[in-house]
């Protein structure tokens, strides 16, 4: 019972259920039938005339079944209509005792008068109450009410949760540029000044996202002027000239993953299927070109939904990372149910554990004093998971038992 909308109409068929259903009730209990008094009246006055006629009465069809026994109606008392009905008979000038009786076999009352012969008179008492199905009827108005009231609350439900389901869809359809779809502005008033507040949202997101680019872009931009001209100034220097070269170079590298990481998030190709296998299969023949120590395993033959060109780049920064910082790597594609499952496992020292959880962070190194002898400014990892994530992927990272690192790309198969 988690649904916000099965709760609400709940809640409003149990309301209105709650409330017909008191009101009849009080009105059954009100109205449902005559008092004692206004029963037993006219039973007196019938009976003061019979005991008078009594045993020289002539039936007819006019009277009430009358029935002369040697003792009274079976069945126990009701001692209300009991007192109710002596205290009538005595007003009306009687002196002779009832006994108002119910059988449990039957419905309704039965009156046994006394007679001065010692024997008894027995008149059935006018059922003038309610009838005794009532609560199937009153069961039956309930089941009427509910039947009623469940449509009326479905719609109504749905009018109240509307803005609720606009704003789920919204999320669920946020892209990966993190960005919100604009929502049409039509509906009722709550729900369009839903949509109007979710797409002012979304602009001001997009805004704000394009301005940290421009000035990621624009502070790596910048950087490469006075890097120039320490370079040529450092072309001069006859003590510490590679030291000063070295340290330029690494300047520039950070600028240039910096617009890189920023062009990733800007400019994203389309997505279609792809042969996963084969982009991983060109990686590592440009890999072995390059002198790296990178093998095959196995290769199954899979399509991946995603942008062929961000794909390679992101898979060839993480080979790349294993084959430097890890000696040499292999690699394995294999298909499982309906995802492909790329594993780069390298020979290398592996990531603390403690510092896992920081290996996708922009500029992250485990040691930085290997930034002098392995190239890279530290953004592959962080480049290579904006762009699997982009296209529904996930990465881990996790310490091989024997030593070195595994990486685990999944997709779901295309």
């Amino acid at each position: 019972m988690t649904s916000l909308r099965r709760r609400l109409i709940i809640l409003l068929v149990v309301s209105i259920l709650g409330v017909v259903g008191l009101a009849t009730f009080v009105a059954v209990k009100v109205l449902g039938g005559p008092s004692a008094e206004l029963t037993m009246g006219p039973l007196a006055h019938q009976i003061r005339y019979m005991t008078q006629l009594v045993p020289g009465h002539v039936p007819s069809s006019g009277d009430a079944p009358v029935t002369i026994s040697d003792r009274p109606a079976p069945g126990f008392e009701d001692r209300k209509h009991t007192r109710v009905l002596n205290d009538m008979l005595r007003q009306n000038g009687l002196d002779v005792s009832a006994v108002v009786s119910r059988r449990a076999e039957q419905p309704g009352m039965i009156a046994s008068v006394a007679l001065p012969d010692h024997r008894w008179m027995i008149v059935d008492v006018p059922d003038v109450g309610p009838p005794r199905d009532v609560w199937y009827g009153f069961a039956g108005w309930m089941a009427l009410i509910v039947l009623g009231a469940t449509p009326v609350s479905i719609y109504f439900t749905g009018v109240l949760v509307r803005p609720l389901e606009m704003l789920e869809t919204a999320v669920s359809k946020i892209g990966s540029d993190g960005m919100l779809a604009t929502l049409p502005e039509k509906g009722s008033a709550e729900v369009r000044a839903t949509a109007h507040a979710l797409n002012e949202l979304s602009a001001r997101l997009k805004t704000a996202m394009e301005s940290r680019m421009r000035l990621v872009a624009a502070a790596g931009h910048d950087l490469r002027t006075p890097m120039t001209r320490m370079r040529l100034r450092a072309e001069f220097l006859d003590e510490d000239r590679e030291k000063w070269l070295s340290d330029l170079d690494e300047l520039d590298r950070i600028a240039d993953s910096a617009i890189r990481l920023v062009r990733e998030e800007v400019n994203q190709d389309a997505v279609e299927p792809v042969e996963l296998d084969r982009i991983v299969r060109d990686i590592e023949v440009e890999m072995v070109s390059l002198g790296h120590a990178v093998t095959i395993d196995h290769l199954d033959h899979v399509f991946v939904k995603a942008g062929a060109l961000g794909l390679r780049r992101a898979l060839r920064n993480l080979i790349v990372n294993a084959a430097t910082h890890g000696k040499s790597c292999t690699i394995a594609l294999a298909r499982r149910g309906g995802q492909a499952v790329l594993t780069i496992a390298d020979r290398g020292a592996g990531i603390p554990p403690d510092l896992l959880n920081k290996a996708f962070e922009p500029f992250f190194r485990v040691d930085p004093a290997r930034t002098q002898f392995i190239p890279g400014a530290g953004l592959g990892l962080a480049i290579a998971k904006e762009i699997i994530e982009r296209y529904g992927g996930t990465i881990t990272l996790e310490n091989r038992p024997g030593g070195g690192l595994l990486q685990t790309v999944v997709f779901a198969t295309a």
